[in-house]
């Protein structure tokens, strides 16, 4: 059974604290891992902006961090989140790791949905004498936003599942109640409404995501 008289406001405190997390986490690890898929798209062998170093040490970070399970990942950034924000446990501690994990993750997508690009366009872009720039800022993620804005909805999807990870460092959101006021006390009635909760707030963004992506590939 819920007991709405002290449940009401923890789930109000929560779901505040999910969207807090997942809100700064999306704003800049999209901005960055938008910036490390251009990186990574640009400075491949063979493209643009070529520069084989480059592309192989972002290349090789993306590799190394991307796999690791984010449960893990939260554990290895302590002391990094202890160092920037002075704590190693809350909403504040979570955010950071959340972030570079979901950096990585956008700039693979980013990559992957620029390299689907027709080569064709970048070609007829360089034989009319366009900049090496601007065909890649131009021509490449212009044609590209419609998936991207798909890929940032995925991203998206994770980065509320990483918050849900989060509670067993006691980073808050709804993963902390339902760990702490569900499992813990072996009431399953809050795991269940916190599981609601996520699953509203997800179809939310899908649907969104969906919308969006299909006005801009329509215009």
């Amino acid at each position: 059974m819920i007991d709405w008289t002290i449940m009401g406001p923890l789930l109000g405190q929560s779901v505040v604290q999910t969207l807090q997390m997942v809100s700064l986490t999306m704003l800049v690890g999209a901005v960055a891992g938008t910036l490390i898929g251009i990186l990574l798209y640009a400075t491949r062998p063979g493209n643009l902006l070529e520069h084989r170093v480059l592309f192989a040490a972002v290349n090789l970070l993306v590799n190394v961090v991307r796999p690791i399970p984010f449960v893990i990942f939260i554990s290895l950034v302590q002391p990094l989140s202890l160092a920037l924000t002075g704590r190693s446990v809350g909403t504040q501690a979570a955010i950071l790791p959340m972030t570079l994990m979901a950096s990585v993750v956008v700039g693979r997508i980013v990559e992957q949905n620029l390299v689907g690009i027709d080569a064709g366009l970048v070609e007829a872009a360089r034989a009319m004498g366009v900049s090496r720039t601007r065909v890649l800022l131009d021509v490449v993620v212009r044609e590209s936003i419609g998936p991207l804005v798909l890929g940032y909805t995925f991203v998206f999807i994770g980065v509320v599942d990483m918050s849900a990870v989060a509670g067993y460092i006691g980073g808050g959101g709804l993963g902390d109640l339902a760990i702490t006021y569900g499992y813990q006390q072996f009431n399953y009635a809050v795991t269940l409404l916190a599981v609601v909760v996520i699953i509203v707030i997800v179809q939310l963004a899908q649907v969104i995501g969906n919308r969006l992506a299909h006005r801009v590939m329509h215009h």
